[in-house]
């Protein structure tokens, strides 16, 4: 029998993307060959994403592509937007089953379902599977393990959901309540993953700041990384992205340990306390300014990345360029600039003074260019210093080969592709190199 195969689309965050991964392992755990999106496939699968109207349109496009493709096969929508909005997503003609976050980790025996349901002439059109995501109350991995992870650095989802409800934010209603994986599954999944020959596990999730509070024992994230800094052969713990109120004194301390990255995401989304008050953010600039010194007073070169949102509704030209200010202030790393999209269900979206998408879009080019700046400038004073290098892979650069790897900055950099000594290595940005040199101490294992 010829082997089905299935091409998959994964739009949006990085959980999203390793929840991709974790989709494509179970299909191929069944039995189906991979194959690129959007080659002709038996089956498709759009993994969604709606954070913003402009998330909700790629994925309707992406669903289109697939049935334009192969309109026979199979195609399956699942994902946050599926979650959200599935009577939306069944108008769209070629979806076949409709399955929201909780039912991913069935895919492929509703996948089972359609065929069996087709070859007996039972078809009932649609196959909808979207379980109220506000009653979720336990941690649901997708698969056993994934595919996808990258040779040295691997991905361990510790934590799904969000009882934040923000304002403007409509992943609480996408992603349900907080939910953590327990405590010895995520060493023993950590321990797999290490044993597979990763060296750097990055601790990822909607919010996993609150890891742990629906857990028992009074247990939350800074004893899980304790736990994990003790692996053998683990040598980075990086951090997803973590609420600026989430880091504690204890947090702080751990900051400052040899295995963990100084590389931290803590969003900010405004630099104004009017804007975020209006959010519903609970912190101000202050607290915020507060949180990065302490961290720089623990690991001086500490990379400070972060979101921010411009055109929120009500926000002034006074309110951005606070924004603006502040962001040059913190000088952050890198900076995920977005205009305000508008969400259903969401107070924001309901609020006067929506800013028109015209100056939105304008304020979003303005802070991201200020974004790469700051970049830029906080790559360049790595220049004459020796970091530590995990070798990620080979690329060709100037006619020759090189490694690439990342310091735990999240610094980019190239070497000769001679291993075990002290070499010269090129720092690049993006495409370009960018000013001198620097050294880095190599580390092969």
């Amino acid at each position: 029998m010829e082997q089905k195969t299935f091409a998959l689309y994964t739009l949006g965050c990085k959980v999203n993307q390793e929840e991709g991964a974790a989709i494509s392992s179970l299909f191929e755990s069944a039995g189906y060959g991979r194959v690129e999106f959007p080659a002709p496939a038996d089956l498709y699968i759009i993994n969604t994403c709606t954070v913003t109207n402009m998330a909700d349109r790629k994925s309707r496009q992406m669903i289109r592509r697939a049935a334009k493709v192969n309109p026979q096969a199979v195609i399956v929508v699942t994902g946050c937007y599926a979650q959200t909005s599935p009577q939306e997503i069944s108008k769209i003609e070629g979806v076949d089953i409709i399955a929201g976050m909780e039912e991913r980790a069935v895919l492929t025996q509703l996948v089972c379902e359609l065929m069996r349901q087709k070859q007996t002439d039972e078809s009932k059109g649609q196959l909808l599977s979207v379980a109220d995501i506000a009653n979720a109350s336990r941690f649901t991995p997708i698969a056993s393990k994934s595919s996808g992870q990258e040779r040295v650095r691997a991905y361990l989802k510790i934590e799904d959901g969000c009882d934040q409800f923000c304002n403007y934010c409509v992943v609480p209603y996408a992603r349900g309540p907080v939910r953590s994986l327990p405590f010895d599954q995520a060493l023993q999944q950590a321990q797999r993953l290490l044993s597979e020959g990763h060296q750097e596990i990055v601790l990822t999730g909607i919010h996993i700041g609150a890891y742990g509070q629906d857990l028992p024992g009074d247990i939350d994230i800074v004893d899980l990384a304790q736990e994990l800094i003790k692996l053998p052969g683990l040598l980075r713990l990086r951090f997803g992205s973590v609420e600026p109120q989430q880091i504690s004194e204890r947090f702080l301390s751990l900051m400052g340990h040899d295995k963990i990255c100084a590389h931290l995401h803590i969003p900010l989304q405004s630099g104004c306390n009017t804007t975020l008050a209006a959010m519903g953010r609970h912190y101000d600039t202050a607290f915020y300014q507060q949180i990065v010194d302490s961290l720089r007073k623990v690991v001086p070169d500490m990379a400070i990345t972060t979101d921010v949102i411009v055109g929120y509704p009500g926000e002034t030209e006074v309110d951005f360029a606070a924004t603006c200010d502040f962001c040059r202030q913190i000088a952050f790393a890198k900076m995920h600039v977005f205009p305000y999209s508008p969400r259903r269900q969401t107070v924001a979206a309901t609020l006067p003074n929506q800013v028109g998408s015209q100056e939105k879009n304008r304020r979003a080019a303005v802070l991201s260019q200020i974004g790469e700046e700051m970049s830029v400038d906080y790559m360049k004073s790595f220049i004459g210093k020796r970091l530590q290098v995990l070798p990620e892979q080979r690329i060709s650069f100037d006619n020759k080969w090189y490694w690439q790897g990342h310091s735990d900055q999240y610094v980019p950099v190239i070497f000769p592709l001679e291993a075990g000594e002290l070499s010269q290595a090129t720092y690049l940005w993006g495409q370009k190199v960018v000013g001198e040199r620097l050294f880095a101490d190599l580390k092969v294992e």
